[in-house]
């Protein structure tokens, strides 16, 4: 697990389309005699910044310094945009614009559902605007420690390639939340961080068997050092220059509220840690922590330093025998941090040398190790009428006094497959002669990002066996 970054050692200059995201909330009760659209009482109003401003708000959050750029008009919601910053710590340099207004997106929210989003925007810049801005940007660049280019097709990055070869000059990191399908503009950048479909619209479609290659050959093609494709419930991949494997960070178990933004709060954590002293895999690791925060908040959002430390710090868990309601939020809790949760089943009924070596080998694939018991009732059903010879209840906590042995969860049907599909473990475990496909379970873990192992048990160790030489020794009647 990486060491938290030192994000006050960043300082970012963030440049790219601003803009203001504005809320209307309400209820409705009724249909609209005009139009079968719902009416919608207006309750509350709410202005957050959005696009390039959000990330460097983001930034902010976390602690980094951070100088903000790209237009605005002059009008209210550009006040409302750079008090906001302000009040966050946020240096603005914006240029501003008397002929148009701030980019503004109006989104209308009844019960915590969005109903519609207006947009107020003008995306036309002059030439002497942009250039404006880029003198704004030549100002700015020698206080900074790296940059994101936000590009959100509103107009502010057509002088893309201007800007990252003069970073190039001045050796700093490019970051590019890029847009669009022609990602030429972004020649000679550090890193880019579309998502799955904005890669696909470039690359064509994208598997897990070709999308290393696809990235290379993108990585070639635009000088970049690395690409993090965001994958929305499949996690982030990283693929770096002439790396033959990536580094995949599998989506955290939280529940998913809103993804607005998420994507800002991406960049703003990878460069922040990055330009903080960390390697592009640990910011990976920490830009993904950021976004699991932010998408179980509604609207644009940020993810604060305490919140990232709170995930990131080791749980003080109970362990033993749980249900798989409890099971489930420590599950969630040690992923969230980084660790690894192996899981495996059996009736476990008579416990011998074969069971204790076959769980050792299985805690030592992670750092927790669940282990899920078949009911009484599961057993009779695999076994016969006349097992098990332990009750569930003495079984689970012969298990639980184990060492190898984290949790213990009971299942009552045959399979532990729905019981898996619920917990989800990074790695599945299974002793026997057994193929991947015959195992319970396996296809919801390797869908999920995770691995299927199976081991070998203690030759000639069985209950089965065990049972047996109880038989021959018992008197004869």
């Amino acid at each position: 697990m990486p060491i938290f970054p030192q994000f006050e050692n960043a300082t970012l200059l963030v440049i790219g389309d601003s803009m203001v995201d504005r809320y209307w909330y309400g209820d409705t009760t009724r249909i609209s005699p005009e139009a079968p659209v719902p009416v919608v009482n207006i309750k509350g109003d709410e202005y957050r910044p959005g696009g390039a401003a959000n990330v460097a708000l983001n930034i902010a959050k976390l602690g980094a310094k951070v100088s903000c750029l790209g237009f605005v008009g002059q009008d209210a919601e550009a006040q409302r945009l750079m008090t906001a910053l302000s009040e966050a710590s946020v240096h603005t340099a914006f240029t501003s614009l008397k002929h148009r207004a701030t980019i503004t997106k109006l989104r209308v929210v009844c019960r915590q559902q969005q109903l519609i989003r207006l947009d107020f925007e003008e995306t036309h810049n002059t030439l002497e605007e942009l250039a404006q801005l880029l003198t704004a940007f030549q100002k700015e660049l020698p206080n900074a420690n790296g940059v994101i280019l936000s590009d959100y097709n509103k107009g502010s990055l057509q002088q893309a390639q201007q800007l990252i070869q003069m970073c190039r000059q001045a050796n700093l990191p490019v970051f590019v939340d890029p847009k669009g399908q022609d990602f030429t503009q972004y020649k000679g950048a550090t890193i880019l961080t579309p998502n799955l479909s904005e890669f696909e619209a470039i690359v064509g479609p994208v598997t897990q068997d070709n999308i290393i290659s696809k990235a290379q050959v993108l990585i070639q093609q635009l000088d970049l050092k690395a690409l993090l494709v965001t994958r929305g419930s499949q996690g982030m991949s990283l693929i770096e220059a002439n790396m033959t494997q990536a580094y995949h960070v599998p989506a955290l178990t939280k529940e998913v509220f809103d993804v607005t933004g998420a994507g800002d709060t991406v960049i703003a954590t990878l460069a922040a840690a990055y330009c903080s002293g960390q390697s592009l895999q640990d910011a990976v690791f920490m830009a993904n922590l950021a976004a699991s925060i932010v998408v179980s908040k509604l609207g644009t959002a940020t993810a604060s330093q305490a919140e990232l430390r709170q995930l990131l710090e080791p749980p003080v868990l109970t362990t033993g025998i749980m249900s798989a309601e409890q099971l489930k939020k420590i599950v969630d809790t040690i992923q969230a941090v980084g660790e690894t949760v192996v899981m495996t089943n059996g009736c476990f009924d008579l416990l011998h040398i074969g069971h204790l070596s076959y769980l050792k080998e299985a805690r030592q694939l992670g750092d927790k190790l669940i282990v899920a018991v078949n009911t009484d009732e599961s057993v009779q059903l695999l076994k016969g009428p006349d097992r098990p010879i332990n009750s569930i209840d003495k079984r689970m906590a012969m298990l639980a006094a184990l060492k190898d042995v984290d949790y213990v969860v009971a299942f009552n049907d045959a399979t532990p497959q729905a019981l898996i599909a619920f917990l989800l473990p990074d790695i599945l475990v299974k002793g026997g002669d057994y193929q991947i496909a015959d195992i319970a379970g396996h296809q919801e873990v390797l869908t999920n990002g995770g691995q299927v192992k199976i081991l070998n048990f203690v030759q000639g160790e069985s209950t089965t066996n065990t049972l047996k030489k109880i038989q021959q020794l018992a008197p004869q009647s």
